[in-house]
């Protein structure tokens, strides 16, 4: 059917090669998202090839697992009961519930390290309630900044969230602002080349499975345009940082939260830095960092589709203890 181009939230276009990848979104992802692809051969006049078109209501993505929600044990809006029968219900064969590691300091959106046996004890009940119908796993978003023991947990994701003495770099554009200004002095490439290096705690830490939204301190840009992805020194910390964490065997999220909630029209991380990432032979998985149910596979096609583009193939998940690939 026609679409109204005032309901387009965004045109994102990216050249590799002699091919122009073209992507739209509506505005809402929940209770209907829809994706349209163009794949347009450059040397052929701008001939339209191939168009296709991507739903969240049963399409033709492959996503079949996210690892990567909140519930009101944390920051999110749901309980975990609530989050996993969605998950379900949108089709999802496996999910994964986890939980803000604490932090040094007590903050709104972590819990105290004394409710992880109560968390941990909810979502193995929970898994075995919901044997036959979806898998569960109890996992831990663990910050580069946290003290904790991670071994009970099925799997690790690994991110940035603060730096040493700042508010956390996604908390607000003026708080982003505060923290370029008065951190570094004004300089955005010095602040980028800070967070980046804070993933060397990520990479070091053997029990990491997965990097969260590598690029998340961009979170304002389409509205505030802190940072310069394209500055020689934004590009060289974000590769160095890359290379080690790809060096130590991990799997970066493509990351649709900021997507649900309304900051971003693309996942983290950017199309460039997936190209990089996908040139140094690195691994992806998908996930929406989901803190209500409405959102617990928001952008999932838009994602695939993103991944493709990029020269991706198949991306990782969970079955049992380890990540296998899947193809896409």
């Amino acid at each position: 059917d026609p679409i109204d181009v005032n309901d387009v939230l965004y045109q994102l276009s990216q050249s590799t090669g002699n091919r122009m990848y073209y992507s739209m979104a509506t505005a809402e992802c929940q209770p209907f998202f829809c994706f349209f692809f163009w794949q347009t051969d450059l040397t052929s006049g701008g001939k339209c090839i191939t168009m296709t078109a991507w739903t969240n209501t049963g399409g033709m993505t492959m996503i079949r697992q996210n690892l990567h929600m909140h519930t009101t044990w944390d920051d999110g809006a749901c309980t975990a009961e609530e989050m996993i029968r969605a998950s379900r219900d949108a089709g999802l064969t496996s999910v994964g519930v986890s939980l803000h590691s604490p932090l040094p300091e007590p903050c709104d959106w972590a819990p105290d390290a004394s409710r992880i046996p109560a968390f941990l004890e909810e979502i193995h009940a929970l898994r075995a309630r919901f044997a036959g119908e979806i898998t569960v796993y109890a996992g831990i978003e663990w910050d580069a900044t946290s003290r904790v023991d991670l071994t009970p947990f099925d799997y690790v994701i690994g991110s940035v969230h603060h730096l040493p003495g700042m508010a956390p770099v996604d908390d607000s554009a003026r708080m982003t602002e505060r923290m370029i200004r008065y951190g570094f002095g004004g300089d955005a490439d010095a602040a980028a080349e800070a967070f980046f290096a804070s993933y060397a705690a990520v990479a070091e830490n053997p029990r990491v499975d997965i990097v969260g939204h590598f690029d998340v301190l961009t979170k304002f840009d389409e509205q505030r345009g802190f940072f310069k992805p394209d500055s020689p020194r934004y590009r060289r910390a974000a590769r160095a940082a890359m290379e080690q964490l790809v060096a130590a065997g991990k799997i970066f999220e493509v990351n649709t939260g900021a997507i649900s909630r309304g900051y971003r029209t693309t996942p983290y991380p950017s199309p460039a830095l997936l190209r990089t990432l996908r040139a140094m032979g690195g691994r992806v998985t998908v996930s929406a960092d989901a803190h209500h149910t409405s959102s617990v596979t928001c952008a999932f096609d838009q994602a695939e589709a993103l991944v493709r583009a990029c020269g991706f193939e198949e991306v990782w998940v969970l079955e049992g203890k380890e990540f296998v690939p899947a193809r896409l």
